[in-house]
């Protein structure tokens, strides 16, 4: 007798997602622990490490910002002149006419090296880099970076500043510290984006004189784009009136069809963004998950909920929806999404090794409470004992 075995068909990719790199740019990497458990890293544990001095920074201001233009230039001045770094800056940022008209000013521009968005590839460049601004700021930079992101130190100059913990008051002294690889860095998991588009033509139908005879058949050519994502993936209505109407698969198995304004799939960076003004809750950077809630479903039921890393999302049209759907990513590169048209959602193997002040669980929580005003309330007065003797009075 032969005794048959049926093997299902397993998933390559473990539960736990990707393993992160390690290494960050050219020179940057994460101090090995021998204390490891599991695996996986105390998160005060984390400590940046250069493999050699850094040389190079890309600095990254926010845009048309008269607050921000003496920090820049003095942080600019600070590294050229006193570091001797090799400073990256921005085409535009340098277009400003208040930057680009101070003539106590040129010389130190004229030692910048200079790069455009969409055009020049900095990768293997840039040492680390230093922003100044807002939360934006630190999404922009994600954005630049497609693989191995350089470590990523962020000066609150902005508005909320959840994920910027430096105050520039003292920036000499920590910057020269970051020099020096004397940080805690939380690596900050990225989702890679896959977005596959149906192009629909006409092919017209030709006789063999070349006369035109019908407007002939659709045919179909696709076409997949590439996106690494620090925050969210949003997916909505539009400008329709209807409610969005997306089927929701996971590891290639439909799990839901959301109804409603639309679905975010964030990161647990993320959960600090859209999802939580959405009613999700708020996931530390080092957990590794994805978070996926819905947009004012139209369903009591519909909560958000907290997936494994290493699943593969897949979100596209349902085939009876009355309109198209638009996403975005970390609010930009916003296209509409059409039947056929898929979007695949995988945790990328390339975070953004964010420096920290102090380390991961003491920023997080003073972010926490800083920004978001986390459990912010009255404390209820002290009972003294003569109240307490009267209340058991009243009881009796």
């Amino acid at each position: 007798m032969f005794a048959f075995f049926i093997f299902s068909f397993r998933r390559p990719q473990s539960l736990h997602g990707p393993s992160p790199v390690t290494t960050f740019g050219p020179k940057a990497c994460m101090l090995q622990n021998p204390h490891t458990v599991m695996h996986i890293q105390d998160p005060a544990s984390q400590r940046l490490t250069w493999n050699k001095p850094p040389k190079s920074v890309l600095v990254i201001k926010k845009i048309q910002d008269a607050s921000l233009l003496q920090p820049f230039k003095e942080l600019c001045m600070f590294l050229t002149e006193v570091k001797d770094m090799i400073v990256y800056v921005e085409k535009k940022v340098l277009e400003d006419p208040a930057i680009s008209d101070d003539e106590n000013f040129r010389a130190i521009t004229k030692k910048f090296c200079t790069f455009r968005d969409d055009l020049d590839d900095i990768s293997n460049r840039v040492d680390f880099i230093i922003c100044l601004g807002g939360d934006g700021t630190l999404l922009y930079a994600s954005s630049l970076f497609q693989e191995s992101v350089p470590p990523v130190m962020a000066f609150h100059l902005g508005s909320l500043g959840f994920l910027t913990p430096f105050k520039f008051d003292t920036y000499q002294s920590q910057v020269t510290q970051i020099i020096e690889g004397n940080a805690a860095i939380v690596l900050r998991s990225r989702l890679k984006v896959r977005v596959l588009k149906e192009n629909w033509e006409k092919k017209a139908r030709v006789d063999e004189k070349g006369i035109i005879l019908t407007n002939g058949d659709n045919e179909s050519s696709r076409k997949a784009v590439q996106y690494q994502v620090l925050n969210e993936v949003v997916v909505d209505r539009g400008p329709s009136s209807y409610l969005s109407n997306v089927d929701l698969f996971l590891d290639g198995h439909l799990i839901t069809t959301v109804q409603g304004d639309g679905v975010i799939v964030s990161t647990p960076t993320g959960s600090t963004a859209y999802a939580v003004a959405a009613g999700a809750s708020m996931i530390h950077p080092n957990v590794p998950a994805i978070m996926i809630t819905p947009i004012c479903p139209h369903s009591l039921s519909f909560r958000p909920i907290v997936v494994p890393a290493g699943v593969e999302l897949k979100i596209m049209l349902s085939c009876d929806a009355r309109n198209t759907a638009w996403v975005s990513f970390d609010g930009r590169k916003r296209q509409e999404i059409c039947h056929g048209d898929s979007i695949t959602i995988t945790t990328s193997c390339f975070p953004v090794p964010s420096i920290c002040f102090r380390d991961p669980v003491n920023d997080w929580f003073e972010s926490l409470a800083q920004c978001l005003h986390w459990n912010v309330r009255k404390k209820q007065n002290y009972l003294s004992e003569e109240a307490e003797t009267g209340d058991n009075l009243m009881l009796k």
